[in-house]
């Protein structure tokens, strides 16, 4: 790319100087360099977003230059519409070490060989952050015959999205190839691994752009949409995994408007469940949350006494300006039990 040199190219030498660390020439003696590294920390540390994140809009300019950073494998690429974006190189994230574990290029679905016992309850998993973007793999309505859930008596572990033969179809996230080939029912697919983790898959496309072992970044057009495999039309099935367990795609994106529905997403292992579709849990979702706050609010309230020598219940409702009938309520006791010292009663 040609190397133009002006004040755009100066202002983000700037910001990416910050950073990563370093002291940008513009800048020197204006920033004191003992500060560096709390600025760093200030500027790249990762912080949960309580807004959506928009699809990562293209560019309909050409690059015009690439800039480097501090760190050798992180470059920005600049376009001719001063719109601008990070890139990593395959050195860059094959660090993350996710790409040396079970992988499979010949079509295993789940090479992991991890037991869904053996997962925690719940954990949280980064989509993006300060250099990770993200691209809707195609924007549309999910058809409603094509939702995450059991359908004709198999498992319907993805979502279906109607497009046309042709469309161009985009990596989620950026990451590394694991399996590109004609697979059954799948049709043409493409399953990418992350670096988070996440491995998301392209099913039934005309045309596969990337071959196993290659790197994508996200919005990388991956293939084209189309109704090879086991297909009564043209559209994309698309799945979301982890290790090797399927989850409704809608957790993650609103596919009517492009949408990443979070930055920092909490996986359950309940998602994991063929029933458990986004649609119909999500609800369920809210009126947990609202009874669980409800029920923290109760244990707050909550007022306990610890029986001594000599307390009665008697005694114990009318220090804590109740009754003895609600003292056995609370408790599951009646007037006559016996109180044993060093117990604990709720009086509250």
């Amino acid at each position: 790319m040609m190397m133009e040199h002006g004040p755009m190219k100066r202002l983000f030498g700037c910001v990416i100087a910050l950073l990563f660390g370093t002291m940008c020439p513009a800048m020197a003696g204006v920033i004191n360099p003992a500060r560096i590294d709390t600025l760093k920390t200030q500027l790249v540390i990762r912080r949960p977003a309580l807004e959506s994140v928009k699809s990562l809009i293209d560019s309909e300019s050409d690059p015009i230059d690439t800039l480097d950073t501090a760190h050798e494998h992180v470059k920005v690429i600049i376009y001719g519409d001063n719109t601008w974006q990070y890139y990593k190189t395959p050195e860059f994230m094959q660090a993350s070490g996710v790409y040396d574990v079970a992988w499979d290029e010949n079509g295993a679905t789940n090479p992991y060989g991890t037991k869904l016992e053996e997962l925690p309850a719940t954990w949280s998993i980064w989509l993006v952050d300060s250099l990770d973007q993200y691209h809707c793999p195609f924007q549309g309505e999910v058809h409603p015959r094509g939702k995450f859930g059991p359908r004709r008596g198999r498992r319907h572990q993805g979502v279906d999205l109607p497009l046309h033969v042709g469309d161009p179809v985009h990596a989620a996230f950026s990451g590394r190839v694991r399996i590109s080939k004609y697979w059954g029912a799948f049709g043409n697919l493409i399953v990418i691994r992350h670096e988070n983790g996440l491995e998301t898959y392209y099913a039934h496309l005309s045309k596969r752009n990337f071959e196993a072992g290659d790197w994508v970044n996200a919005g990388d057009v991956i293939g084209l949409g189309g109704s090879t495999g086991r297909s009564t039309g043209p559209h994309l099935h698309f799945e979301t995994r982890y290790q090797g367990f399927a989850f409704d795609p809608q957790w993650l994106i609103d596919f009517k408007t492009g949408e990443l529905r979070h930055r920092l997403f909490v996986l359950k292992k309940k998602y994991f469940n063929i029933y458990s579709n986004y649609e119909q849990d999500f609800e369920d979702e809210i009126r947990n949350e609202e009874e669980d706050k409800a029920e923290d609010a109760e244990r707050a309230a909550m007022k306990w006494h610890t029986i001594r020598s000599g307390d009665t219940l008697s005694k114990i409702a009318r220090n804590n300006g109740t009754t003895v009938n609600a003292l056995c309520r609370l408790n599951g006791i009646s007037p006559n039990t016996t109180l044993r010292i060093g117990r604990k009663i709720r009086v509250r």
